[in-house]
């Protein structure tokens, strides 16, 4: 073997050994995650209900809440603006193109509020309270006609909504359903 073969593969071999123990302890960037830390963001509530908080609300209560914080971008009235329409729809047995709304698409009141509660208002998501996410919850179910506007969605109440198109999925996980 020649001498500079010879070089570059001792040299090659001390890199090796010197990244493999700085890849072994690891960058030493950030710092373990805790349990409460992680409890914070493990926010999912299934379509049977579980994991949904301690709350209550109701239309009445929703109506302000949306008007504040929702209607900039779903309209006055829940029939869209620069934001889906929540309102109304067609049956989607009318065509694959119809506008998909809360009333003809959802199958769960219980992913309502998950989405509203994790994901909105947009430019500010998880801001809003559980009584806050229960309120625009129903109020929007009440806007659809689901429910009535006095009725008040809580962890019991709210799995036990009837959406229109619960029947139009075939749900992945079936013992997370109501």
């Amino acid at each position: 073997m020649s001498m500079r073969k010879l070089s570059f593969t001792a040299t090659a071999l001390a890199l090796g050994l010197v990244a493999s123990s700085a890849l072994a302890e690891g960058p030493g960037l950030g710092v373990p995650i805790s349990e409460a830390d992680i409890a914070a963001w493990d926010i999912t509530v299934f379509p049977s209900g579980a994991n949904l908080p301690p709350g209550s609300g109701t239309a009445a209560q929703g109506a302000p809440i949306y008007a504040e914080k929702c209607a900039l971008c779903h309209g006055i009235n829940a029939e869209g603006g620069i934001a889906a329409r929540l309102v109304g729809g067609e049956p989607l047995t009318t065509g694959i193109d119809v506008g998909k709304t809360i009333a003809n698409f959802w199958a769960s009141a219980t992913t309502l509020f998950d989405f509203t509660r994790r994901q909105m208002p947009w430019q500010a998501p998880r801001t809003l309270t559980d009584d806050e996410a229960y309120a625009l919850t129903a109020y929007v179910l009440a806007l659809n006609g689901i429910i009535d506007e006095d009725e008040e969605m809580n962890a019991q109440s709210l799995p036990a909504v009837q959406m229109p198109n619960r029947d139009g999925f075939m749900p992945r996980f079936p013992e997370l359903m109501p």
